[in-house]
Order: structure tokens, then C-alpha cells, then sequence
């Protein structure tokens, strides 16, 4: 891991090795993680283009849904893993997340004759400005420009005006940032405003009501200052598929006593983590220069330590049992 400053200076560099042996950082291109997780369930348990319209509960121990092309289907288990913006959610009565105070681009540069960089996360901080890249396969690149704004802005779909606007951000930052946002191909270069949702206790709503309950971004949306939040959108699976295994033939009243044993078990991890991302990056975004300048001469070269930078990494999921599993249909 290396740190710069928007000069090209460098502010630290870490090797886990020597710092944290415990730690390591594995970049993955989430398409192909997600094309991976699909190739292991069974033909056709896919269907795709399947927006949710509408969601009822009918006194019985199943919740119908209907889909926007008029298709209804009965559900024992809702599972909304649908993104920060989930109708599942609104359903249980949680409020839209809230926007942090910047924004992002973000893209995947492409390089078809192979990428040219070790294998290292690269971090550049500014002044309300922050970028970083880390390669993702032997021809891939994602990188990343976050910026201080007051409002989210107009949404932009056009991707040579996205791809212009990243590049006038850091015109004068390290030459090799601004090449990989050059080799961006337009349909994977995106921006997006940063939200969260705080989980109080005993104000936000319960995660599951009957059959129906909340995984991932659809129940605690955070930002990605940490690199967690598709990681805790794992961890809520395998918790909650491990919850319902032992469930799913005793009956609704264990479906719902595991839905809450689920709740119980990720509230405590989730929510601090959702805290604790917001305050990284709001630290991380200061624009005073004095502060900036504390930030790059003595807190990252002499203060900052990998393992405790890392050590929310540091989870374990109970493994599932194979017999679990094959109980768990999708």
C-alpha cells in the first residue's frame, strides 16, 4: 500500500508482510465476483430484469410479490438485497440514506496488452480531494476520484463528459492516475453521490418483519472508506443463510426468531462500521491546509499503523455446514 500526496510525494508505504502479516487486500472486479457466485446455483434460478412493483402480506406465512411486468410470486423468505435505493426497504419502513458531502467517480482503465502496475493499492490525497487505483486482473485498473460537494449535483449518463470532469479534478496530479481514467472504456466509468444510513438502537426499523428481511446495501448503505460495504453484504449471507437453515421446515415462528437472532448477531458489527466509514471520510475529504498539511507530514508517515488501520477486516463467519446449505434454495 502507498500513500502520496497530490504531488507525487510519498507520504508512506506499507508492506503486510512486514506490518501486518495477518492482513492482505485482494482487488476484485465485482462483475466477475458476482458472475462466480452465480455459476455455483442451479440453471435458470436467475431471472433477470425483474423490478420489484409491489410487496403484500396476506395473514399467511408466504408474501406475494409483484413485478412491474405484472408477475406475481409467492415467497416463504424475501430476501431484499436490491442497493441503497431498495423498495424492500421502504416497504419495512427505513428512511432513504442519507448524502455525506461528496461524490465519486469511478471506472475501470484497460490496458489490452497487459497493465503496467505492481500489484499495490495506490492512494493520492489533496485538499477535499482524495483518488486511489489498485490493478484488478493483468488488464484491468480500478481507480477512484472522491471530491468534496455540497449537493449531489445533476445526474450524468454521458460518459466523455464523466470521464472529462474526473480528469479536470486531478489535471495535475500523478501522470499515471490520469492515463488509467484515459483508458476507461465509457460503459464502466460511473459517478455516484456517497450515502449512509445510521442504524440507531431502538429508533430504526426492525431488519425483518414475517418472512421478509434485508441484506447488504438495502440495510446499511455505507460509504466506501473502509472497502466494506459489498464485503458486510457477504458477511450478512452467510450469517443469515446459517440463521435459516435450521429454520426453514420448523415453521414461521422460527423463521422469525432467526431473522432476529440474524439482526442481533450483525447490528453490532454493521453499525459501528458505518460510523466509523462516514468519520474516515470526512477526515480524509479536509480541505484547510494546515490540517492538510498535519495530515500528510505526521499523521500518515509517523502515527498511521496497518494493522490497526485494517483490523475491522478481522471477521469470522462461522463456516456453513454442507448440510445447511443444500437447505438453503435460491
Amino acid at each position: 500500500m502507498v500513500i502520496k500526496s497530490e504531488n507525487g510525494r510519498e507520504l508512506r508505504s506499507f508492506r503486510f508482510k512486514d506490518e501486518a502479516k495477518d492482513q492482505e487486500v485482494r482487488a476484485v472486479e465485482r462483475g466477475i465476483l458476482l458472475e462466480t457466485l452465480a455459476n455455483q446455483l442451479r440453471p435458470n434460478s436467475i431471472r433477470f430484469s425483474s423490478k420489484l412493483a409491489n410487496i403484500e402480506t396476506a395473514g399467511t406465512s408466504e408474501t406475494l410479490l409483484e413485478l412491474v411486468d405484472g408477475t406475481q410470486l409467492q415467497a416463504k423468505i424475501v430476501i431484499g438485497c436490491d442497493g441503497i435505493r431498495s423498495p424492500v426497504a421502504n416497504w419495512l419502513g427505513f428512511p432513504e440514506p442519507q448524502y455525506v458531502g461528496h461524490c465519486a467517480f469511478r471506472g475501470l482503465g484497460f490496458y489490452p496488452d497487459g497493465q503496467p502496475f505492481e500489484p499495490k493499492v495506490n492512494y493520492v490525497y489533496g485538499r477535499g480531494l482524495r483518488a486511489g487505483y489498485v490493478p484488478v486482473s493483468s488488464t484491468k485498473v480500478y481507480w477512484f476520484v472522491c471530491f468534496n460537494s455540497p449537493s449531489p449535483g445533476p445526474k450524468i449518463t454521458d460518459p466523455a463528459v464523466l470521464k472529462n470532469e474526473a480528469q479536470k479534478l486531478v489535471r495535475n496530479w500523478p501522470s499515471e492516475l490520469l492515463e488509467i481514467i484515459d483508458r476507461t472504456p465509457d460503459d464502466t466509468i460511473i459517478k455516484t453521490p456517497l450515502v449512509d444510513r445510521w442504524l440507531w438502537p431502538k429508533v430504526s426499523p426492525s431488519v425483518s418483519s414475517g418472512g421478509v428481511v434485508l441484506v447488504g446495501d438495502a440495510w446499511h448503505p455505507m460509504t466506501p472508506n473502509l472497502g466494506q460495504g459489498a464485503c458486510c453484504a457477504l458477511e450478512d449471507a452467510v450469517v443469515l443463510s446459517g440463521k435459516l437453515a435450521t429454520a426453514l421446515d420448523a415453521g414461521p415462528v422460527a423463521i422469525d426468531d432467526a431473522l432476529k437472532a440474524y439482526e442481533k448477531e450483525r447490528w453490532g458489527r454493521i453499525f459501528p462500521l458505518t460510523i466509523r466509514a462516514n468519520l474516515v471520510g470526512s477526515l480524509l475529504q479536509w480541505e484547510n491546509p494546515i490540517v492538510c498539511a498535519v495530515r500528510n507530514n505526521i499523521v500518515i508517515p509517523k502515527l498511521v499503523k496497518l494493522g490497526p488501520l485494517l483490523a475491522h477486516t478481522n471477521y469470522k463467519c462461522e463456516p456453513l455446514m454442507k448440510t445447511e446449505a443444500s437447505q438453503i434454495s435460491s
